[in-house]
Order: C-alpha cells, then sequence, then structure tokens
C-alpha cells in the first residue's frame, strides 16, 4: 500500500495550472453532458453541483494517475472507475436516467448503466489528450 501511495503522490505532483486546466475543462464538458443528458431525455444529475464532485473530485485525480498510460490502458482502468461512478449514481439515485431513454431503446435498461460507463470510460484518455493539448498551447513556452 506504501508504495502505492508514493507512486500515487508522484503522479498528482504535478503544475497548479494543470489541474487548474483540467478543472475548467472538466467542470465544462460536465455542465454540457449533464445539460445534453437532460435536453434528450437520457440521463441527469439530480443537483447541479454533482458536476463538482463527479467531474473534478473524482474525475480529475483519476485522469492526472492515468494521463501517462496508452490508450488503452486509460480505457480499462477508466471504465472500472466509471462503472463504481455509474453502478454509485444510479444505486444511490443520485442520477436519474429518463424511462424509456433513447439508450434504453437501444440496448434494454438492463444495459444502461453498463452502456453509460463504456461511454464515459472514454473521458479520460481524450480528456488527458485534449488538457494536454491545450496546456501545451498556453503554457509551453512559459515553462
Amino acid at each position: 500500500m506504501n508504495d502505492f501511495i508514493a507512486w500515487a503522490k508522484s503522479k498528482l505532483n504535478v503544475d497548479k495550472r494543470l489541474i487548474a486546466m483540467y478543472c475548467i475543462v472538466y467542470f465544462s464538458w460536465g455542465m454540457l453532458m449533464d445539460w445534453f443528458g437532460a435536453q434528450v431525455e437520457i440521463a441527469r444529475f439530480t443537483y447541479w453541483w454533482q458536476v463538482i464532485t463527479c467531474y473534478i473530485l473524482y474525475m480529475v485525480p483519476i485522469s492526472l494517475l492515468l494521463r501517462k498510460l496508452p490508450f488503452h490502458m486509460q480505457y480499462a482502468y477508466g471504465l472500472i472507475a466509471m462503472c463504481l461512478l455509474e453502478f454509485g449514481g444510479y444505486a444511490l439515485e443520485s442520477s436519474y436516467a429518463y424511462p424509456n431513454n433513447l439508450l434504453d431503446q437501444l440496448f434494454n435498461e438492463r444495459n444502461f448503466a453498463l452502456g453509460m460507463a463504456l461511454f464515459f470510460a472514454l473521458y479520460f484518455p481524450i480528456g488527458n489528450w485534449g488538457v494536454q493539448k491545450i496546456y501545451d498551447a498556453l503554457f509551453a513556452n512559459k515553462a
């Protein structure tokens, strides 16, 4: 366990501007996805502030831990993280899935949370790539 903690600390010890960039990008992404999910009546958070707990407090640290791994590893580990998040959100009813939504119709309601986890696991490799591109464009010459 001490080895894991030391490894995690080294991965989380990054430039504060990079953390700020993750928070800005992920918060914006989360608000957009929550709005989109509600507009097309797929799913939504019960409260808007859940974007902060989910996207910033949960997903940003995981993204930082995974960011130097290959795409397939980020996706695989991200899938585990998103399965736990999706299962917890719907089990605790802090997330709301609209009845008979588009995903239910395509895959049936028993596969809804799995489909959401499979989709949202892509956030980690795509988010890491995108945040790094933005960070490099803004701060590469200043480092």
